[in-house]
């Protein structure tokens, strides 16, 4: 049979739509759901609003970027689960997981040959080199800043009550590497405690720290657990200064809190909550990356925290270094890229894979802030590093 060629009119053949280009994917492995869900729906309002901004921008060689989002449930079993059916198409990257024991459980998969895996989580440390990554400040640094700001207000006799999970045991080990710092002498650790995660009474241990007459508690865990925390120190009358980590950094935990928060709440982050703070000195290209990322949140209904910052820097490092290799880049090159990027701003402030790998940030860009419940809002009370805010 003949096929029956029909020639179409030059006007006609330009006006056809020209083929659309295939998007470049990017996994994501988020805590969508489960007790964490308040960190990774945060995370992934900031990645949808990265990929208009990219995509407005050109997208990634003229590929439109889309974000592909699974759903770990919170959990370390099915996160491993979930990347071990990436691995098979040779992804050059992979975005997540939230949670420090999901990143802990999925780092091995990938530590010797890739993919490139950013975890959003703070609270793991990927060996120098590794295709491994961790977003945010470090837990060491996080605890080293809050411990210099308590100290230099004079707060020198501290509690500490961790969870026994992966969070918590980090936690304890940036703790003794706190305390054994030089500047610290004169500060000491009156009482350390720990509870489980599941645990829905802290009553006891809330008694320990009362006996041992401390100038401030440090809580170290994030979600539900920080809630035990802060209500049985309420329950318990007893007043005094709370600090804990940047995990708990989310305006959905701010209001879940609202009752039980204690009323001096302090917490280490990342130089994101500055955002034009004029008292606070940052770099200028950081201050900038801060205007981006607040404009970028203007239209929303949300306001952006601590799982907006994880994913917007973590998805920017690896945007930019795609955008700068040649098209189809593998995970080997994306690798060799990023761990030799410097002075690169971002959010968070200032990354350099070289002096801190794996990583990019360091104490220097910890800030301390002060929950605000009038204004519903964090307000920064030290300079990067540490140092209190002279009034």
């Amino acid at each position: 049979m003949n096929l029956l060629r029909v020639a179409l009119p030059v006007a006609l053949v330009l006006a056809l739509p020209a083929a659309a280009e295939e998007p470049l994917d990017i996994h994501v492995i988020e805590s969508l759901t489960g007790y964490a869900a308040f960190l990774g729906k945060q995370e992934n309002e900031a990645l949808a609003l990265k990929e208009k901004s990219v995509n407005a921008q050109g997208g990634i060689h003229g590929k439109p970027l889309r974000f592909h989002h699974d759903d770990d449930q919170s959990s370390p079993q099915l996160a491993v689960q979930l990347v071990n059916g990436l691995l098979p198409a040779q992804p050059a990257v992979i975005l997540g997981p939230t949670l420090v024991p999901s990143c802990g459980a999925t780092q091995p998969l990938i530590a010797k040959s890739g993919p490139v895996m950013y975890c959003f989580g703070s609270g793991i440390r990927p060996a120098p080199g590794s295709f491994g990554f961790s977003g945010g400040t470090g837990t060491v640094d996080q605890v080293a800043v809050m411990v210099r700001f308590f100290r230099l207000k004079g707060w020198k006799r501290i509690a500490f009550i961790s969870t026994t999970d992966a969070t918590g045991q980090d936690g304890d080990r940036s703790l003794e590497e706190t305390m054994a710092l030089a500047e610290n002498k004169e500060v000491d650790l009156v009482e350390h405690t720990h509870f489980n995660v599941t645990d829905v009474s802290i009553a006891a241990q809330v008694e320990r720290i009362r006996a041992a007459k401390p100038d401030v508690v440090i809580v170290w865990t994030i979600g539900s657990a920080t809630g035990t925390v802060f209500r049985g120190i309420i329950q318990a009358g007893l007043e005094l200064p709370v600090g804990t980590d940047a995990g708990n950094m989310t305006y959905q935990q701010m209001q879940q809190f609202a009752q039980i928060m204690p009323k001096e709440c302090y917490f280490t982050s990342p130089s994101w909550p500055v955002n034009g703070d004029p008292r606070i000195k940052l770099d200028p290209a950081v201050a900038a990356k801060q205007k981006e990322f607040y404009d970028a949140f203007a239209k929303s209904p949300n306001k952006p925290d601590e799982g907006s910052m994880l994913a917007w820097d973590a998805a920017t490092t690896i945007i930019d270094a795609l955008i700068a290799l040649p098209v189809n880049a593998s995970a080997a090159q994306l690798h060799e890229h990023v761990i030799h990027v410097t002075a690169q701003a971002g959010v968070g402030g200032i990354y350099d894979f070289v002096s801190v790998p794996q990583r990019g940030l360091s104490a220097r860009d910890v800030v301390v802030s002060l929950w605000d419940a009038a204004s519903r809002r964090w307000i920064a009370v030290t300079q990067p590093g540490g140092a209190p805010i002279k009034s």
